[in-house]
């Protein structure tokens, strides 16, 4: 059975399927057996054939250059670009955490190191119906893994960034760093934001990206610790 890591980000859109194809580059390029998973899609598109496209996933399958089936990647895709307990109701197709469990289970005993994407930010509502309530913290602590936390680098981020690591910290959830996206170099609010961060937290930024790398920079022996 491989190590594990979960990916999630401090809101919507802040880059973290494009740090997550990053993370899994580096550990392929490095020779390793790393490998993806995301319990839930939503905002997938149709193709010219009608089928929904994982749009996440296919992302992370090209940069990573993974030769994987896009039905192993995730159990739960959704058209609508809504939260996915929302587009699990439209759809009439509720988020099952034993399906999940299975899937990840499966996933990680194919790889040596799998990277689990999130969706969203840390309260993110998976399934809320009248037989279950389950956040993303929750099918976080039940599998029992680590969290880094795609944050963007700009204004806001002390705030944000603090309130998520509050948060696992309050569910007990192990928060292994920080990565900020959208990083310029020199900028000395971005600077200090990573500063205040580690000040207020004492959990580290372990890596910068910039717009356009193609590559994460961190050393692969601290990105293999993170995983557990």
């Amino acid at each position: 059975m491989g190590k594990a890591l979960f990916i999630t980000g401090t809101g919507t859109d802040v880059g973290k399927t494009y740090v997550t194809g990053l993370i899994v580059r580096k550990l392929r390029q490095a020779g390793l057996n790393g490998g993806y998973y995301k319990a839930a899609l939503s905002g997938a598109i149709h193709d010219k054939d009608g089928m929904l496209q994982p749009g996440d996933a296919l992302y992370v399958r090209h940069v990573a250059e993974m030769d994987e089936s896009v039905k192993n990647l995730v159990t739960y895709v959704y058209p609508e670009a809504v939260s996915p307990h929302l587009a699990a109701k439209i759809n009439h197709r509720p988020i099952d955490f034993d399906k999940v469990k299975s899937d990840f289970e499966r996933a990680r005993g194919r790889y040596d190191y799998l990277t689990m994407e999130g969706s969203g930010g840390i309260i993110c509502p998976l399934r809320w119906d009248n037989q279950q309530h389950m956040l993303l913290d929750d099918l976080i602590k039940k599998l029992n893994l680590g969290v880094v936390i795609v944050a963007d680098a700009g204004l806001g981020t002390i705030n944000s960034t603090v309130l998520t690591i509050e948060h696992l910290n309050a569910r007990n959830i192990p928060v292994a760093g920080v990565i900020f996206n959208q990083y310029l170099p020199g900028d000395y609010m971005q600077d200090d934001n990573a500063f205040m961060i580690e000040e207020l937290t004492g959990v580290k930024v372990l890596a910068y990206v910039e717009k356009g790398d193609k590559e994460l920079k961190i050393d692969i022996e601290v990105l293999k610790g993170l995983y557990s």
